[in-house]
């Protein structure tokens, strides 16, 4: 942190970073307090929350643009890279370090070698990275011809406009990332019993409670008189469906042993269906109280587990072929999601490995100024 000339602001220096269909900050640990409030105070004054707009920020009024990264060389041995992931709000002075994002993962080694963290390897450099919020390691690998870092390429994603250079991530270990296991109640489907908070009568229904990289809750969508088919615009306005989608996410996140989380972020809500333009499965899901324009990274891959485990919501709706190597297009509103997962050969119930293709890019790099009292306070 820097002073300002003759000002009460103080300059970070940080780089703007599209990672996947996210966007936000990233900063080097070093640049940011050490002390988790001070750090947690900056990080909301450079993205100007608390507000709707986020108009005194670098915020884009949106979750999905209401992100930031901080990135720190890692542990010898143990991984290349250290990676802390924060989730803002735009309207909420919260920021929530307790999940994983993959979109915004797939931004940390451009950004490392743009710091001078890792130097290029060759045509492709590959890192380890860490997730501090979850333990969770991957190796990340992008292409770095003769040594310089290609951002322009041929790939493309759906929620990102053009295409990009591929960045592949290999998960190594996403079972249990914050829960207790991949399926944490032990049961491949469980049944969800609330008052409904519309009606005023009971509702019961089956959902898989699982997390690979995402806790997630998933439930048919025809269960709640739905069709998974909806607009992201119909469904934000669905009063009533999204006001019992909370009231099963808070039974829900107790079942799966997270406690009360009706301040956390997690666990997301998915509503499944058949495919409908030739994909896996069809999903609308809700981050956790807005519905996504298209699918978070990590809830990608866990969607996709529960399309390829036996027992679960998916089971029966979702359009699989034969493994142990499984490719799955999750269907989502503005595209769909390829991922690819392993399962034992065996043991059709363990997943050995699971992989995707992201993009990133910088967009700016410089200095975002807060108030001194942020870092001081």
């Amino acid at each position: 942190m820097t002073p300002c000339l003759n000002s009460d602001l103080r300059a970070i220096p940080c780089t703007l970073m599209r990672g996947g269909t996210s966007r936000g900050p990233f900063f080097l640990a070093s640049d940011l307090p050490a002390e988790t409030a001070a750090r947690d105070r900056v990080l909301l004054a450079a993205m100007g929350s608390p507000d709707p707009r986020q108009i005194d920020g670098l915020g884009g009024a949106h979750p999905l643009t209401s992100k930031a990264g901080i990135v720190a060389p890692g542990k010898p041995g143990q991984a290349d890279l250290d990676f802390t992931f924060a989730q803002l709000q735009p309207n909420a002075d919260t920021v929530d370090t307790t999940p994983n994002c993959g979109n915004m993962l797939a931004a940390v080694l451009p950004y490392a070698i743009e710091r001078g963290l890792v130097a290029p390897q060759g045509d492709f450099t590959r890192a380890r990275v860490l997730t501090r919020n979850t333990g969770m390691l991957c190796d990340v690998t992008m292409q770095t011809p003769q040594g310089v870092p290609r951002f322009c390429g041929d790939a493309r994603i759906d929620g990102v406009p053009g295409t990009a250079s591929p960045i592949v991530i290999a998960f190594l270990d996403t079972a249990g990332s914050v829960c207790s296991a991949l399926l944490p109640t032990g049961n491949a489907t469980d049944r969800l019993t609330i008052t409904d908070p519309v009606a005023g009568k009971p509702l019961s229904i089956h959902a898989t409670l699982i997390d690979n990289g995402m806790p997630m809750v998933l439930m048919r969508a025809a269960d709640l008189n739905r069709t998974a088919r909806e607009s992201v615009a119909d469904l934000n306005s669905d009063t009533p469906l999204k006001q019992r989608i909370e009231a099963l996410r808070l039974v829900a996140g107790e079942m799966m042993g997270l406690g009360n989380v009706a301040q956390k972020s997690y666990p997301k809500m998915c509503l499944i269906a058949a495919p409908r333009t030739g994909g896996s499965i069809a999903t609308r899901c809700f981050i956790p109280r807005v519905c996504h324009d298209a699918i978070g990274v990590l809830a990608a891959i866990t969607v996709g587990t529960a399309c390829v485990l036996p027992g679960t919501v998916a089971e029966g709706v979702a359009v699989v072929g034969a493994g142990p190597v499984h490719a799955i297009n999750v269907e989502h509103p503005t595209g769909d999601f390829a991922v690819e997962l392993e399962t034992h050969p065996a043991d059709p119930g363990t997943i050995l490995r699971s992989a995707l293709i992201r993009t990133a890019r910088p967009i700016m790099r410089g200095e975002v100024l807060v108030p001194a009292s942020a870092w001081l306070l």
